[in-house]
């Protein structure tokens, strides 16, 4: 069975490996932001800093041996790569940190235009477009997953400034915002079920070298992350009134 990807030249798989712990780094820093401003005594604030690196890093060791023991590697419906990363860690965001009163708290005292920027690192969606140029994934599941995460990556700079600026149509722009971001991210979703519905039908290409490391990384980590920070953002939105 194949644990790495071959469809595309090493130093994507290399460049893609050093982007990834980004957004972890992003996510962290920001909630450590949030406790700081909090009042949260500093041993705690560093604790939950590092309680968020470790998390990911456990869950993402996972979902590679999960790749290498060859879980992913079959065309079923769901994809399992969705059912067995992406859903459990959305279910625990969603289920289990939602409720706990340190995420409350840090939302609290985060701001919106915080909220918005920390999108930016959706910018990562341009591995979408290079995996399609050296034809590793359909062409219309790579344009609609990658310029849309580019397209709320680089517009997350224009809503924030705004918000910051204290433009009149700051509120609505972000709302606006992120409806779009998160439709961006179930459109990819339901594009994978679908393209895979379709390779099983007709033996079209498939989306299966997503699920080959270090590719696989993306849909367990990216989509479950996404969709919790826009519906915290949502929280905050309806919270500000």
């Amino acid at each position: 069975m194949d644990f790495l990807t071959n469809a595309v030249p090493q130093w994507v798989s290399i460049s893609f490996l050093l982007t990834i712990p980004i957004p972890i780094f992003m996510i962290a820093t920001t909630a450590k932001q949030g406790a700081i401003r909090a009042a949260i005594e500093p041993q705690k604030v560093r604790l939950i800093y590092l309680s968020i690196i470790v998390f990911y890093t456990i869950y993402l060791t996972y979902t590679a041996v999960m790749s290498w023991l060859g879980v992913f590697s079959e065309n079923t419906l769901p994809p399992k790569i969705i059912l067995y990363t992406t859903l459990p860690l959305l279910l625990f965001l969603s289920l289990v940190v939602s409720n706990l009163k340190i995420y409350k708290t840090i939302l609290q005292h985060l701001t919106l235009q915080e909220l918005v920027i920390l999108h930016f690192f959706r910018l990562i969606g341009v591995f979408f477009l290079i995996l399609n140029a050296y034809g590793a994934i359909p062409t219309k599941f790579a344009y609609i997953a990658g310029i849309g995460d580019i397209a709320t990556a680089l517009t997350s700079i224009w809503v924030a400034k705004a918000i910051t600026s204290k433009k009149s149509y700051a509120k609505l722009l972000t709302v606006i915002w992120n409806i779009f971001g998160l439709l961006d991210i179930f459109s990819v979703i339901i594009m994978a079920i679908l393209t895979t519905k379709l390779s099983i039908e007709t033996g079209s290409q498939s989306v299966i070298e997503m699920t080959k490391f270090p590719i696989c990384l993306i849909p367990a980590f990216a989509a479950g992350t996404i969709i919790f920070l826009h519906f915290s953002l949502f929280r905050k939105l309806i919270a500000s009134k």
